[in-house]
């Protein structure tokens, strides 16, 4: 990229002095961000992940004709549980992650469309594009989808996803995540997150993760364990809520970046 070092000659001792560096810029000015820079220097490929250009508008109503929309009739069940889509069972921690969707004020948005997709527990997704060594588990997928009930809540039972190694520098590696898209009433409205784990040792070197600068809003998308969803001799138990709107929002993928 121009004016930027190539990925391969990049150490993460660069990356760290480049996000320590942003963070105490953004420390000193005191002006809170709550949504991820569009152009963040860690994060490589940012340069070429936010428009540079104004957007083309659609007409929503003509695209909305054409979409779907999503009721109970379309959504099965057992769609939320990504261990039993296979003949066996899958390999790692199998364990249990719901919450709620909620608005700006605390409302629940019922009848969402919440669908997420994730590595394996080596942090292997099936698809061509990952080809790192890691192996592909016969048994896991990796993606589900459900819809939220009256209370604006959501449950998955999935196996907890391993980190795995990117291409933004030398010897990079994301923190274990899973994808959430919240779809609305047509594509249209589609948003995309990710959700992570407490205590995750990758978080201060992950340029993705960081490129949130404000640690309150970081601290929205990770779950929390709850021993309460815990299941004896079955699953670990999460807990995560999706705020769409206001000052506690969670943060949402950019348009490109989905």
């Amino acid at each position: 990229m121009t004016g930027r070092a190539d990925a391969a000659d990049t150490s993460q001792a660069d990356i760290n002095a480049e996000i320590g560096k942003i963070r105490a810029a953004y420390e000193e000015a005191g002006a809170e961000e709550t949504q991820p820079r569009l152009d963040y220097p860690p994060y490589r490929s940012s340069i070429l992940r936010h428009p540079t250009k104004d957007l083309h508008h659609a007409d929503p109503e003509t695209i909305e004709r054409v979409a779907p929309v999503f009721g109970p009739q379309d959504i099965d069940p057992l769609e939320a549980d990504l261990t039993i889509q296979h003949s066996g069972e899958p390999v790692g921690e199998r364990l249990v992650v719901t919450g709620r969707v909620l608005d700006g004020d605390g409302r629940p948005v019922a009848h969402q469309l919440v669908e997420v997709w994730q590595a394996n527990a080596a942090g292997r997704y099936i698809h061509k594009r990952d080809q790192h060594p890691a192996p592909i588990d016969p048994n896991f997928t990796g993606v589900g989808r459900c819809l939220t009930g009256p209370d604006g809540s959501y449950r998955f039972t999935t196996i907890k996803p391993g980190p795995y190694p990117w291409k933004n520098h030398h010897n990079a590696w994301r923190p274990a995540h899973i994808h959430f898209s919240l779809f609305g009433t047509a594509f249209t409205q589609r948003m995309v997150t990710q959700m992570y784990f407490p205590g995750d040792p990758l978080f201060d070197l992950d340029p993705i993760y960081q490129s949130i600068t404000d640690q309150r809003a970081r601290d929205r998308l990770v779950a929390t364990y709850d021993h309460g969803v815990t299941t004896h001799e079955w699953s670990t138990g999460y807990t995560w809520d999706i705020v769409l709107t206001g000052s506690r929002s969670t943060w949402m993928e950019p348009e490109d970046d989905q």
